[in-house]
């Protein structure tokens, strides 16, 4: 399947790194003209300059804000006035006892994994529907489904935007534009390795922390192993082709097997 995105631009916020990374990286090889996204000017810029060297004549826009704020979302806008293609990935995530979850973090959480991507779509989504054609993501994960019991703020987080999804797509119903959520498994970030070791002994090489985190932590994947970034990019991709035009509304699993549930 050859997926062709040519004269279309892209959005992936909080693609420095990880899986936003790996998204810019397969949409800017089916040829979209990408803008990555992240806090500081130097790192998207750096982003921006790997991503040039890795996809031969690849158009990359970096642009840098905190879209955790309303002040961040409107310099994008302004920056962007229209995208083809946005896929809300920026988010956090940590562990946290369930009863030391402070008001401020559930906040946080909020502002950070839900919001940002509300007030994009918000912003963008009467343009796609105007011009009958746009893809709307949401990077959700399986612990919006199976809420991790070391971390239930940031499944709070992901089961909202299911239902975030799902809302928008409604509202969307047809224009032409597809809204769909992805659910990612747990996934081989480096942020994720220092989450691993926070749950498993330090001392334990790379490749014996995974297997004990999965063991311990993780029973129900029926891969048995951390999905790695590119897996996640390529159904973000597919789901911005044209050959996804009649898919929308839909909770799509790149979650190695882990949800052992009927989604909505």
């Amino acid at each position: 399947m050859h997926i062709d995105l040519a004269g279309k631009t892209a959005l992936v916020t909080g693609s420095t790194q990880g899986i936003g990374a790996a998204i810019a990286t397969g949409l800017a090889r089916s040829g979209a003209h990408v803008a990555v996204n992240g806090r500081s000017q130097a790192s998207v810029e750096a982003s921006a300059d790997r991503l040039r060297g890795e996809v031969d004549g690849a158009r990359v826009t970096p642009v840098a804000a905190d879209l955790s704020t309303e002040d961040g979302a409107a310099r994008v806008v302004d920056l962007l006035p229209e995208v083809d293609i946005l896929v809300n990935n920026l988010g956090i995530f940590g562990a946290k006892p369930a009863l030391e979850i402070t008001d401020a973090e559930w906040r946080r959480y909020f502002e950070v994994n839900v919001l940002a991507a509300v007030r994009l779509t918000r912003a963008y989504l009467p343009g796609m529907m105007a011009r009958s054609w746009g893809r709307v993501q949401y990077i959700a994960s399986d612990s919006a489904v199976v809420t991790p019991a070391e971390m239930i703020h940031y499944g709070m987080s992901k089961t909202a935007l299911l239902a975030v999804s799902r809302g928008f797509a409604k509202e969307a119903a047809g224009t032409g534009v597809t809204v769909n959520s992805v659910i990612a498994g747990p996934t081989h970030t480096g942020g994720v390795e220092d989450f691993v070791y926070e749950l498993v002994d330090r001392a334990l090489p790379w490749e014996e922390a995974q297997r004990e985190f999965m063991r311990r932590h993780r029973p129900q994947s029926l891969l048995q192993r951390l999905i790695e970034p590119e897996e996640i990019a390529h159904m973000v991709v597919y789901l911005s082709s044209p050959y996804a035009s009649g898919t929308t509304g839909g909770a799509l699993r790149v979650d190695g097997g882990y949800v052992d549930a009927i989604l909505p």
